[in-house]
């Protein structure tokens, strides 16, 4: 459940494991609280911050209540674009957990926040800069001009020893949908097509009312269900709890897979997720349903191959068939992260328009964890056949990553 930091990925795994059912994504609230307290391996060491992180510590040992707050921006320059050819936004966010039932036990019960307000730097932000160069695809959603919003604020249980979780309030999909390591935009892969779905699953907007189980129906099957609102306003969250009962429209997932043990969640994990969505105007997106698969394996606790993918039917997914393959290399002391990846995606006719051009999508991103808790990650992309822009056969983008937790 972490996103290859600290001194190393299998240890931090292993600790985390005595109280988490493993269930969520990289960007799941305790999942990013625990990474962000991992020790790393870094450029520079700035212990004035110590007295503040022991006070979070005792806060949270005394109370429950944990919390963090983060700024990160990114940018994007290419070197052809029938708009503009950069763009860069930040955003803010205020995150953490309060556990009230059975603290520091399998069995606890927390509740779960997550506040933001993302804002532009440039007039195309980093969410439709894709579209910008005529690419099927989005660059960074999270990075948009949305303003404050909220994420998360829901309920999280777990019973059987941690072997069963249920969440339930104002949820994002990406936490616990089709969720592989590599696939947070905070410390990952920034391209959508390396992320949740491969661009070929319908995913609500975040704060969407609903509800998901997870559970290990043996020591190595898991299983996932959701059932969430499909047309959510993250900047009028509470809404959500209107549209639920009053439109109808939902989206539901159900995810199968096989961990050659629950400590090894992310490491070595199989899965195929199928997912129906009932279209919602606020997102205009139509009816529509596909699946998704994803496998991972770990060697040496450093080296991690992936090949993922899905088909869409409908839905307003950007693609309507997907496949990558790529790999991240960390060094066993921890701190910096290598990836790289390859994808080939088939436009969604339905979403788009008929005869487009099938893309192909590079990305190489190196992490550089300045500090333990600030990192830069510079990013190189090739878009091959923008199905967009048939006047250009390639495109050429560069971009650079910022990330400050405390």
């Amino acid at each position: 459940m972490v996103v290859f930091i600290g001194n190393s990925y299998a240890q931090n795994q292993q600790k985390r494991d005595s109280l988490d059912s493993g269930f969520g994504g990289p960007d799941q609230v305790e999942t990013l609280r625990a990474q962000d307290q991992e020790q790393k391996e870094s450029v520079f060491e700035f212990s004035f911050l110590k007295p503040y992180f022991d006070f979070k510590q005792n806060l949270k040992e005394r109370s429950g209540f944990d919390f963090g707050f983060d700024y990160s921006a990114v940018y994007f320059g290419a070197n052809q674009s029938p708009g503009d050819n950069s763009s860069s936004s930040g955003m803010v966010r205020l995150y953490g957990s309060w556990e009230l039932v059975n603290r520091g036990k399998k069995n606890s019960g927390a509740f779960i926040y997550k506040i933001e307000h993302r804002h532009k730097y440039t007039e195309v932000v980093p969410k439709f800069f894709g579209f910008e160069l005529g690419y099927v695809g989005m660059e960074v959603p999270a990075f948009n001009d949305d303003g404050f919003r909220m994420t998360n604020f829901y309920w999280r249980q777990r019973f059987k020893q941690g072997r069963i979780s249920i969440v339930a309030g104002l949820l994002d999909a990406t936490d616990y949908v089709d969720v592989y390591a590599l696939a947070s935009p905070w410390t990952g892969f920034m391209n959508f097509h390396f992320s949740t779905g491969s661009q070929s699953v319908y995913i609500p907007n975040d704060a969407a009312l609903g509800i998901g189980i997870g559970a290990y129906i043996s020591e190595n099957i898991f299983v996932i269900g959701s059932l969430s609102d499909a047309g959510s306003d993250p900047t009028d969250p509470f809404k959500s709890f209107e549209t639920f009962f009053s439109n109808n429209d939902y989206f539901k997932s159900i995810e199968i897979g096989y961990v050659t043990s629950k400590e090894r969640f992310y490491m070595d994990n199989i899965h195929v997720t199928y997912w129906h969505s009932d279209g919602s105007e606020v997102t205009a997106s139509l009816p529509g349903w596909g699946l998704s698969f994803s496998a991972t394996h770990t060697f040496s606790n450093s080296l991690s191959p992936f090949l993922r993918g899905g088909f869409a039917k409908d839905g307003g997914t950007l693609l309507q068939k997907s496949i990558t393959a790529g790999i991240g290399y960390q060094p066993k002391s921890g701190g910096n992260l290598l990836g790289a990846a390859i994808g080939w995606g088939e436009p969604n006719k339905t979403t788009f328009t008929s005869g487009l051009k099938d893309q192909v999508t590079m990305e190489v991103f190196y992490r550089l964890q300045m500090s333990p808790h600030f990192a830069i990650t510079p990013d190189f992309q090739y878009l091959i056949n923008p199905a967009l822009n048939p006047d250009q056969s390639s495109i050429f983008v560069w971009g650079l990553r910022g990330r400050l937790n405390l």
